[in-house]
């Protein structure tokens, strides 16, 4: 099997294109398991494979594993890298894309560089999902009701996870839930905890884990430094911690917003660089991430002896 690793940010995937590699749905986990690993395998965050749709309004899917071989909905990172590679790779000459990833379409704007290959990338995320229900996040409405502005913002976004409080570690944390197409728990770290001694290998699972998240969640660990920049380490579930999450730094843009930290223009400064998010503010209104995407080799595994 070809492949191509990539990277955004630090994120990387091995990325696959589903129109000449035919691999078996039931077989993509453990081989996805094998390639991620990074002592046995090629190392990666998960891998992706592009895929041709027979839809005129649609360019190309993105079918996406995490590091574990279990299924995600969306990544920044890795629709960025979609979009470069189908450009780079002469899979399409056009500049803006239309990429659809577990049903979900998101539009792409490519910035070209002087060598002809992408340079930068720029995806209309989609409006933040912001119904607690939705997210999918599992608590209480008196819960809700106590949580700092509630009755505020639910005026304007209805029933919302905004400054929830949950003990883990026990510890008492306040967490604000939003879905990027992926379920994201954002925990704004107090200003004597620093965030580079963060023990986020101990903290990160038992947040992945909780029960008040059916579906498991991704989550982002967040300092301010001032209204336009934020720090932020991310617990991706699935993978563990990442260098940086697309759609993780969407959902940090969005609370830091939601919670009148931050002004409507973000960067978020994760541990592989920096990714540009904004957000107007209205629950209807897209987050715009913007990023760089880049193609680390190419190469070719043998996925024959692979079991599963």
């Amino acid at each position: 099997m070809k492949f191509t690793k990539m990277q955004g940010c630090g994120n990387d995937y091995v990325y696959v294109d589903g129109s000449k590699e035919k691999i078996s749905k039931d077989r993509k986990p453990s081989i996805v398991k094998f390639i991620s690993d990074r002592h046995f395998g090629v190392g990666s965050d998960g891998v992706i494979f592009i895929n041709p749709v027979d839809d005129e309004e649609i360019d190309f899917e993105m079918e996406m594993y995490n590091a574990d071989g279990t299924r995600s909905e969306m990544c920044g990172n890795g629709i960025r890298c979609v979009a470069k590679y189908v450009y780079d790779y002469h899979l399409t000459d056009k500049q803006e894309l239309t990429i659809v990833s577990a049903g979900k379409k998101k539009y792409i704007d490519l910035t070209i560089g002087e060598d002809g290959l992408v340079e930068s990338v720029k995806v209309d995320m989609g409006a933040p999902i912001l119904d607690a229900a939705s997210v999918p996040v599992t608590v209480d409405d008196a819960v809700l009701a106590k949580s700092k502005n509630y009755d505020t913002l639910s005026e304007a976004y209805g029933r919302l996870a905004v400054n929830v409080p949950v003990t883990i570690a026990g510890k008492k944390w306040e967490v604000t839930c939003v879905s990027m197409g992926n379920p994201h728990c954002v925990v704004f770290l107090p200003e004597d905890e620093e965030l580079a001694e963060f023990d986020i290998n101990t903290i990160g699972p038992l947040f992945e884990n909780h029960p008040m998240f059916p579906n498991r969640t991704n989550t982002e660990f967040v300092s301010i430094d001032d209204k336009n920049n934020v720090r932020m380490r991310v617990w991706e579930r699935g993978t563990g911690e990442t260098l940086a999450c697309g759609t993780g730094c969407c959902a940090t843009t969005v609370a830091c917003i939601l919670n009148l930290l931050t002004d409507t223009n973000v960067n978020v400064h994760v541990l592989g660089g920096v990714i540009k998010c904004s957000w107007d503010r209205k629950p209807e209104s897209p987050v715009i991430m913007e990023g760089p995407a880049t193609t680390v080799f190419e190469g070719e595994i043998n996925t024959d002896n692979i079991i599963g």
